[in-house]
């Protein structure tokens, strides 16, 4: 098997991180869709101050994972043909961390949300602060504790 080329992995790279974001930005719209949908219903109304907070900063969160995921979609359409791959690539890995750091912080809430008005208490907040660690954990310590310096 022969090496591959500076370009060779570059666009290797960038075909694995496009189609790994077309993953993840499925979930996110869906749950946007969802959120969306929420002032809609009756139950709404009953929701205090603190709880509708909590409903627009996951409104917030779901809006910026999808600019986020969709970031180096549109970057790359704007720069396909002007040789910026490189610099393309650079850029889409920081839009698809943020993006996924968003997407875990909208699921979160989403749940956060749910767990206090479903059951509050104390075991609400365990069950939030699980959620957190399992994101935080699963998603980035994981992998920043086993990657190899190249």
């Amino acid at each position: 098997m022969t090496p591959e080329t500076d370009t060779q992995r570059i666009d290797r790279n960038l075909a694995e991180l496009l189609q790994e974001l077309r993953v993840a930005s499925i979930g996110v719209q869906v749950l946007f869709g969802f959120l969306l949908s929420l002032p809609f219903s009756v139950g709404f109304v009953k929701l205090d101050h603190a709880e509708r907070i909590l409903y627009l900063t996951d409104v917030l969160l779901a809006s910026l994972s999808i600019v986020l995921l969709g970031g180096p979609v549109a970057y790359h359409r704007l720069v396909f043909h002007h040789h910026e791959r490189p610099r393309l690539l650079r850029a889409s890995n920081v839009m698809a961390i943020g993006g996924l750091t968003a997407v875990a912080a909208s699921v979160s809430v989403a749940v956060a949300l749910i767990m206090i008005l479903v059951e509050p208490g104390t075991s609400a907040y365990l069950l939030i602060a699980l959620t957190v660690a399992t994101f935080a954990g699963i998603w980035f310590a994981l992998p920043l504790h086993r990657r190899t310096p190249i």
